[in-house]
């Protein structure tokens, strides 16, 4: 069988899931259920192949707190072609990405004028000043 290209670029990208595999922690522990590599016609764009639900009801977010601030971070989907921005008030925040909207109620007031918010790599960071005196 005389040596094929394509099927050797398959093959190595199959071994380096592998290699990348094995070099995650804890990966005894870890599954990987499955992946499918589909080489395209000639000239035709990769494409993402979303499985599972295509639009998602919430961002997913982490909320860290300090005494004088709380951090929301919140991912932004993949392939998403909105603006991410963040609507803050005094006892919440909602992040919003197209028809996606999260609201993060929050167990301290919130000084709204000093709190902000920044987007970044599809990732929305958010600053949150606590009040003076809850």
């Amino acid at each position: 069988m005389p040596n094929d290209p394509p099927d050797d670029f398959l093959r190595n990208l199959a071994k380096m899931v592998e290699d990348i595999i094995r070099m995650i922690p804890d990966h005894e522990r870890g599954q990987v259920i499955g992946y499918t590599i589909i080489a395209g016609s000639q000239g035709e764009a990769p494409r993402i192949v979303h499985f599972g639900n295509a639009q998602q009801e919430e961002a997913e977010y982490e909320v860290i707190e300090d005494d004088s601030y709380i951090f929301v971070t919140a991912t932004i989907p993949a392939g998403s072609r909105y603006a991410a921005y963040a609507d803050i008030s005094t006892d919440s925040v909602t992040i919003v990405i197209g028809d996606i909207r999260t609201t993060v109620p929050l167990k301290s007031r919130i000084d709204v004028i000093h709190s902000f918010y920044q987007v970044r790599n599809r990732v929305i960071d958010i600053v949150l000043k606590k009040k003076k005196g809850k």
